[in-house]
């Protein structure tokens, strides 16, 4: 009791404040921060009220008024913007992620109001043209990547998921769908073979110049591998992978894809089975050297003893 007193005694000053720009989101947090529950606004969209005020204020939007993004409300909680309140290349944006972005499309879209020439960068990509132009509802949007915007860190920070630690896994949420891959056509569990590749074993084993999907496709505004405008173009594979490979020449590029180093990819097949022939050549000659100084040592000791005994 002495709990909902104090919180209602600190929202009542909040108000008196007339939301000004530090007070607003932490008056928001006060319902948001303990509220639980989630509630169902549509058949198929479950919205949930709870907000983490510790991780919210410390996330890059932390001190960010709600209504920067969540343009549909006005100040006073829940009541409902005026006609005109939301800018009118928000409103627009807004309609056409509306069937993507179902809880609050107004909020996805005012990412353009600080991101502008990311958030054209992914409008003409592949995700973005896909939720744009084609209505699909697969594309990502900034926060299928980036997490919940209420929690967004920057990327050297290990929980972001776009951390180069975690942004294989983050694309694979997609990539590795069976269903996508075969709506798209393209190799089913992309990733795995991915991991399996030279790049992807070098990844895992956490060499820190290893590429990651983000070095070769980009990052925003990311274009199928076809288009003249993709880093992963034939056309301009060599300057991408000369960003590593120093020299590259297109007889290199082709040989690196997503294929599984087997015999269908041969060039790194041979090289690495002629790496692991070589690695276990030289631990076999090791191993065969211990033995043999040890079987000499004991030789020529058995021996001593004898003709020491004999004499």
């Amino acid at each position: 009791m002495v709990r909902v007193f104090a919180l209602s005694f600190l929202w009542l000053f909040l108000l008196s404040l007339n939301y000004s720009a530090n007070a607003e989101p932490i008056s928001c947090l006060i319902c948001h921060g303990a509220i639980k529950g989630k509630i169902q606004k549509d058949k198929d969209v479950v919205i949930d009220l709870h907000v983490d005020g510790e991780k919210y204020l410390a996330s890059v939007h932390g001190m960010l008024n709600c209504t920067v993004c969540h343009k549909s409300f006005s100040v006073n909680p829940h009541q409902p913007a005026r006609p005109g309140d939301v800018p009118g290349n928000i409103a627009a944006l807004a309609e056409k992620l509306s069937h993507r972005a179902k809880i609050d499309p107004v909020a996805h879209a005012a990412c353009i109001q600080c991101h502008e020439d990311i958030y054209k960068g992914w409008q003409h990509s592949i995700h973005g043209s896909n939720i744009i132009d084609k209505k699909k509802l697969d594309g990502p949007l900034c926060t299928d990547c980036h997490g919940s915007p209420h929690y967004i860190t920057p990327k050297n920070t290990i929980n972001s998921p776009v951390n180069r630690k975690n942004v294989v896994n983050t694309c694979a949420k997609c990539h590795d769908q069976k269903d996508i891959a075969e709506k798209y056509n393209y190799h089913t569990y992309i990733v795995e073979r991915y991991y399996k590749s030279f790049h992807g074993k070098k990844y895992l084993l956490g060499h820190q110049n290893a590429p990651t999907c983000v070095n070769c496709h980009g990052y925003h505004d990311v274009r199928k591998w076809d288009d003249p405008l993709s880093p992963v173009a034939w056309e301009n594979r060599m300057v991408t992978c000369g960003k590593c490979h120093e020299g590259a020449t297109q007889k290199f590029v082709s040989s690196i894809t997503h294929k599984p180093i087997d015999k269908d990819n041969p060039i790194p097949y041979y090289v690495r089975t002629g790496l692991i022939i070589l690695l276990l050549s030289v631990f076999a000659f090791i191993v065969g050297h211990v033995f043999l100084e040890a079987y000499a040592e004991i030789r020529d000791r058995v021996l001593r003893k004898k003709k020491g005994g004999s004499s």
